[in-house]
């Protein structure tokens, strides 16, 4: 699977084709990650940071726009609920 990929990274970079490989699994997994899942994950690393909820859901909100499959805008409501249920 993915084997143009595989031989674009190994000719383009220093990495054997397991590691491409293993690097293209990583990518395709991050950017696999529902949108639940990721605002959940930004959240608590976030938190763990020590900044407060303002300042988290600012930044999610913001983060957002740039995944490689934006999702619909949120609401800073939708944005809690699915932290806090």
């Amino acid at each position: 699977m993915h084997d143009e990929l595989v031989d674009h990274l190994t000719r383009s970079s220093p990495l054997s084709r397991g590691e491409a490989l293993r690097v293209i699994q990583d990518v395709l997994a991050y950017f696999d990650e529902t949108t639940e899942d990721y605002v959940r994950r930004r959240h608590r690393e976030l938190q763990a940071q020590g900044l407060v909820n303002a300042e988290i859901f600012g930044r999610i909100e913001a983060d957002l726009k740039y995944r490689a499959v934006a999702p619909p805008e949120l609401t800073l409501r939708q944005l809690r609920r699915m932290v806090y249920g």
